[in-house]
């Protein structure tokens, strides 16, 4: 089971246990984590150790280790997604409270980046966001990914960096000889 072992805390990272909630303090910032009821957390020579009630699932169990761990790597290293943007024309950029996105419409589209997330604009097809709230920093990439999701035929649109797109043939024309006459 993953909660099960001591979760080790970096340098620097100071860890608060107020009932529930178990607020994470770094050099880069602080996060607050709502442990789900019936779930215990102590520190105990930098590490932190879980303790799950009788009746509660594995699952959630889990859970909550996933959630502290992913606090305390934001509040130390940060996280950090990547955009590409794949067709002819498409451009971001960087305004004031957001980002301005030509995708193929007839308008551009202006989208709001929520307040923890930082964006920067690498070239014109490239979008870096970083944060340290994993949640937040890959729900924005995932809304801006919406925007316009790669198309399977000629793979234009919004994608992960890395990320691959399978394509698809397309129409397949008949040849003279064996078509209908």
């Amino acid at each position: 089971m993953v909660g099960k072992k001591p979760l080790k805390l970096p340098e620097g990272v100071t860890v608060e246990i107020q009932g529930r909630y178990v607020k994470v303090v770094g050099p880069l910032g602080t996060l607050t984590v709502d442990l789900p009821q019936g779930i215990a957390a102590r520190v105990e020579n930098q590490e932190i150790v879980f303790k799950k009630g009788p009746s509660i699932l594995a699952q959630v169990f889990g859970l909550a280790f996933a959630l502290v761990r992913n606090a305390v790597e934001g509040v130390s290293q940060g996280f950090t997604k990547e955009l590409e943007l794949v067709g002819v024309g498409y451009r971001a950029e960087k305004v004031a409270g957001g980002l301005k996105l030509s995708l193929g419409f007839s308008h551009s589209v202006e989208y709001p980046v929520p307040g923890g997330v930082a964006v920067e604009v690498l070239e014109n097809t490239k979008v870096k966001l970083t944060g340290i709230d994993k949640c937040l920093v890959a729900q924005t990439a995932a809304n801006i990914r919406k925007l316009r999701p790669p198309e399977p035929y000629k793979g234009k649109g919004i994608r992960y960096a890395q990320e691959v797109v399978r394509r698809k043939q397309g129409k397949v024309v008949k040849s003279a000889a064996g078509g209908a006459a």
